[in-house]
């Protein structure tokens, strides 16, 4: 793939977005899996609201906005005197467990990180991968929520992970459409979202933990996860036109404060570097246009962030400052047979390093984007491919992309150390393209089973030798093989 620059790259999504408008079109010329948790809380079948997890169906996007209300269950209630209701929880408690495990093989083995000349293994087996709890459904009338607790191999910790409390309700408007607004209490920016094109649940939608991390990434799409809080406040017209506002603050998991012991609050010590300084924005607007088995979204969302760098300097002063902007699109056909989905999204992010700058570790300004698009066909929900392309690109900087590559020191303390490359880039440009294919099977709507192929045509700015030691993009590609079930 050739290097792209930000503008075609928005060019490139543009040209997409028309087509999908366009096989749209011509469609509608003609005539027009849940979670385990929520199917045992609907009586429905995982397909009522998933075409294959995680990816949601109409139903399953207005059964989220709703606060996760519907109910197939005889409720335990409880009224006053005065006819007020009081209690309404459903008898059985929404929870599931998940289970993920994972083996992955790079394209050539990383250099050994003690012997000079050697090598690591060249597979990771993850067994498991990740496990975790949720519990979901309604907690009382116009209340609900989706909360996981999950053990991540990687990190050797149990945390929670995506959370989502919501309050939702319906007001008839005069002339009969239906306006439905609510508030969702997260951890997650977007992971609140009613479609599969935002971060927390978009594609690739499985992940292998024994990769080679790219140099860089926009902050909406990883450094918030989980290490926020907030609140934000939405509205749909007739299931079709949706606006949302909110405000995040920081909220990490794993960190001490080295004074009191407790988790908070957070200094400038190492742990708490990059700790966000403001009340993050974030907006969200979209268009969903149903007919028949066919939808398609057009949308945006964005948000703005401020840190303090923290590494000893104090949480006061210059900040960093980083503003994304993303644009997205779905289009989805769900037949009785075959199911198509095409979606995509770009974010641009405007870097403003104030702290970092000052301290002589970046450009004052910078960019960074990243796109992504997507194919995944199902038939019969059973069998099933994906085909995705992903590129970051952002401009040259010396000082937070260093060329040189990293020296480890060598155990006994004495010696040359032992030099690798691998994380960096000869170039100091975080440019990197790939392609993602999958093959999925599900013997069962809760058994998932995919083989994925990532293939690197670039990677932190170039095709060959992008590290300066003699590593090619190429040498980064994975095949990952995983098994998810749920219950």
């Amino acid at each position: 793939m050739g290097q792209f620059n930000c503008f075609k790259l928005n060019a490139w999504y543009r040209r997409c977005g028309a087509l999908a408008l366009v096989l749209f079109g011509l469609i509608c010329a003609h005539p027009a899996q849940a979670l385990p948790i929520f199917a045992r809380q609907t009586g429905m079948a995982c397909l009522a609201c998933h075409t294959v997890y995680p990816e949601l169906t109409h139903f399953g996007r207005m059964f989220k906005l709703n606060g996760y209300q519907l109910d197939n269950l005889k409720d335990i209630t409880y009224t006053t005197d005065e006819g007020k209701q009081q209690l309404s929880i459903t008898p059985i408690p929404g929870l599931a467990v998940f289970v993920y495990w994972g083996y992955t093989e790079l394209n050539k083995a990383l250099p050994d990180s003690q012997i000079p000349g050697a090598q690591s293994l060249k597979e990771g087996l993850a067994f498991p991968q990740q496990v975790s709890i949720l519990y979901g459904g309604k907690i009382a009338p116009h209340f609900g929520a989706f909360a996981q607790l999950t053990y991540d191999d990687q990190a050797g910790t149990i945390g929670i992970d995506n959370t989502d409390f919501r309050f939702a309700n319906n007001y008839i408007l005069p002339d009969k459409g239906k306006l439905t607004y609510g508030l969702s209490i997260n951890n997650n920016p977007s992971v609140q979202d009613i479609w599969n094109t935002t971060p927390a649940f978009g594609f690739p939608y499985v992940l292998t933990e024994t990769f080679v991390p790219s140099l860089a990434t926009p902050q909406i799409e990883s450094a918030t996860a989980t290490n926020v809080a907030g609140v934000t406040a939405y509205v749909m017209w007739n299931e079709q036109l949706y606006g949302e506002i909110g405000i995040y603050r920081d909220a990490k998991q794993s960190t001490t404060n080295p004074i009191t012991g407790g988790t908070t609050p957070a200094d400038s010590s190492p742990t708490f570097a990059g700790t966000l300084s403001n009340n993050a924005p974030y907006w969200r607007v979209a268009y969903e246009y149903d007919i028949d088995r066919y939808a398609l979204m057009v949308g945006g969302y964005g948000m703005y962030f401020k840190f303090y760098p923290g590494n000893g300097i104090p949480l006061a002063g210059l900040t960093n400052n980083y503003n994304d902007i993303a644009e997205d699109f779905q289009f989805q056909w769900i037949g009785e047979k075959n199911i198509v989905t095409l979606k995509g999204t770009h974010v641009y992010e405007k870097q403003t390093l104030y702290a970092s700058s000052a301290a002589g570790a970046s450009n004052p300004n910078d960019w960074l984007t990243y796109s992504e698009m997507d194919l995944t066909y199902y038939y019969m929900r059973k069998y099933g491919f994906a085909l995705g392309v992903l590129s970051t690109s952002g401009s040259t900087d010396p000082l937070m992309y260093p060329a040189a590559p990293t020296v480890i020191p060598p155990a006994s303390g004495t010696g040359p150390g032992t030099v690798v490359g691998v994380t960096n880039s000869a170039i100091s440009n975080p440019q990197t393209n790939a392609w993602v294919a999958e093959l999925n099977y599900l013997p069962w709507l809760n058994v998932k089973m995919t083989l994925q192929y990532t293939h690197y045509t670039k990677f932190n700015g170039l095709k060959d030798n992008y590290d300066g030691v003699g590593r090619n993009a190429s040498d980064n590609n994975t095949t990952y093989f995983n098994m998810w079930f749920a219950f």
